[in-house]
């Protein structure tokens, strides 16, 4: 189906890697722009039957019928849309969505655009698992481990059926530049040094709930991150999830 964005940029990741960092930096190019969130996974249609004198039709699903649209289409439509309305309002060319939940929807992200592009951001998963701890502090129900390995299982099963770009954070904060040349030679703009200084560019407010809002985000430059957390439950529990994405050695012996 026809697709006024037809091939967006998607930033596959988890929560607290660095993805509102990426964004921005993303978004100082004078050709991509990297709104916030946008959470098209939430965003849903529903058909409503007409009610008169005690009788119903589903007109809706008549008039779709006719159309050859399913209601899964039609959210598809709503979805690129949106995208195209950023992309219009913006005056760019190029769109990059960074929510963190889209690699939860990966394979209907990937229905809706055939050829849409990916961008994997990686992350130490015990970085991910203690900011998580830390930004919510007062969330028993949210267990960092177990979250953080959530998020590692479905990012490795995107990245063995999507093509894409890996990025991981700690090169993005200890070797920007050429770090971000490299991601701007896979998504075929020119590279831009002016990208490194994202404080000086306008990217909307940052809001809980639609990025990240942390000081250190907010600060408008790259800084360097926190040392690795070791000695606790938590990177025994993250053992597996850390060596599946090369941050623990692979044990003696083992392929």
């Amino acid at each position: 189906m026809h697709r006024l964005v037809p091939s967006p940029i998607f930033v596959l990741t988890a929560p607290r890697s660095g993805s509102t960092l990426l964004r921005s930096v993303l978004d100082s190019h004078s050709r991509v722009h990297a709104p916030h969130e946008l959470h098209l996974n939430l965003l849903s249609v529903r058909e409503r039957e007409w009610v008169a004198n005690g009788f119903s039709d589903r007109y809706a699903s008549i008039s779709l019928d006719a159309l050859g649209l399913s209601i899964r289409e039609l959210e598809h439509l709503l979805w690129d849309r949106l995208l195209h309305h950023e992309l219009l309002r913006s005056g760019k060319d190029l769109i990059v969505n960074k929510t963190t939940s889209s690699v939860q929807s990966w394979r209907r992200i990937a229905e809706c655009w055939p050829d849409a592009r990916y961008v994997f951001l990686f992350r130490n998963p015990l970085h991910i698992a203690d900011s998580l701890a830390r930004a919510w502090p007062d969330r028993p129900d949210i267990d960092p481990a177990r979250r953080a390995a959530e998020f590692v299982a479905v990012m490795n099963e995107a990245r063995a059926e999507l093509p894409g770009h890996e990025v991981r954070y700690e090169e993005l904060t200890t070797r920007p530049a050429e770090t971000v040349r490299r991601l701007c030679d896979f998504l075929g703009v020119a590279w831009e040094p002016a990208m490194l200084d994202y404080g000086r560019f306008d990217h909307g407010e940052y809001v809980r709930g639609i990025g990240d809002w942390s000081e250190i985000i907010r600060s408008g430059v790259i800084q360097p991150g926190r040392p690795v957390p070791s000695g606790t439950a938590m990177a025994e529990a993250l053992e597996p999830a850390c060596r599946s994405w090369g941050y623990l050695p692979d044990p003696v012996g083992t392929q």
